[in-house]
């Protein structure tokens, strides 16, 4: 039998990434659109890793499976770490990436661009199904904010955030590229090695 890791999320695009990430490994990677009945987890942390943990938690107690709780942001350090735990949220409406973009912009335009820098971030708590924290683990992404998009790939602020190395944003990387550069392709690097050790001694049943 296959094993299943759950992502908390609905986020389609997310998953796709974290499927496309853990591909080489025997697990059905699944998220929330899958389990209706899923309660809303109240991301109230004042850090990415509370937030992780929180998800991870309520997550695989209620639906009795592996999770993959995992929260993720921009922090822009000339705003005082902005818009960080709220990133997804940041213009007023959970998802509004047109908005969130326009809002991120709009707080950065009077500064110089030397004041641009930005990185992300990319927390996950992985919890068996009994809501057992086993890993918790960090990836971060250093770049610089546009003052234009640039790209349609990718989602969030992807457009805006350019990694100078590359003079590219992540809406122009490519997916492969994306993955070995980004905060949650980092992450998730750390976690592979633990995820395939759990499959390999209990099964992640």
């Amino acid at each position: 039998m296959t094993a299943v890791l759950v992502v908390g999320t609905r986020n389609v695009k997310k998953r796709q990434e974290i499927l496309e990430i853990l591909a080489d490994l025997p697990l059905e990677v699944r998220d929330l659109t899958a389990y209706p009945e899923a309660p809303e987890v109240h991301e109230d942390g004042d850090t990415f890793e509370a937030n992780a943990r929180k998800k991870a938690v309520e997550l695989a107690t209620h639906l009795n499976h592996w999770v993959l709780g995992e929260d993720s942001g921009l922090v822009v350090p000339a705003l005082k770490g902005r818009p960080g735990v709220y990133s997804a949220r940041y213009a007023g409406v959970q998802g509004d990436d047109a908005g969130n973009n326009r809002k991120l912009l709009a707080e950065l335009a009077p500064l110089p661009d030397d004041s641009r820098g930005a990185y992300y971030v990319c927390c996950a708590a992985l919890a068996d199904p009994q809501g057992q924290v086993l890993a918790v683990i960090e990836g971060r992404c250093h770049g610089v904010i546009l003052r234009e998009a640039r790209g349609t790939g990718g989602f969030g602020y992807d457009p805006l955030f350019e990694i100078p190395e590359y003079h590219q944003t992540f809406g122009e990387l490519s997916a492969r590229v994306k993955h070995a550069l980004s905060h949650r392709g980092r992450a998730l690097a750390q976690l592979h090695p633990i995820i395939r050790r759990l499959l390999a001694t209990t099964g992640m049943e």
